[in-house]
């Protein structure tokens, strides 16, 4: 596709596609605090606990990249 291999279009695929559907659902934990008026302490719960599967999966990431480094 467009002179690009299937493992190219799959690696940007999991890294932007990932990291943008992450981001999103931070815009949503925000919406959800700010919609329902869960202040300050409610939204740091909301965070803490729908953040906490993202931070996970990143610093999944993160110690494959450290302990084996990057395989291709």
């Amino acid at each position: 596709m467009f002179g690009f291999t299937e493992e190219q279009v799959a690696w940007f695929g999991l890294t932007f596609g990932v990291s943008a559907f992450m981001l999103y659902m931070v815009f949503i934990i925000f919406q959800l605090a700010r919609e329902s008026k869960a202040g300050k302490f409610g939204a740091f719960v909301l965070f803490l606990a729908l953040g906490f599967g993202l931070v996970g999966f990143a610093a999944k990431g993160l110690i494959k990249y450290f302990i084996g480094g990057i395989v291709e």
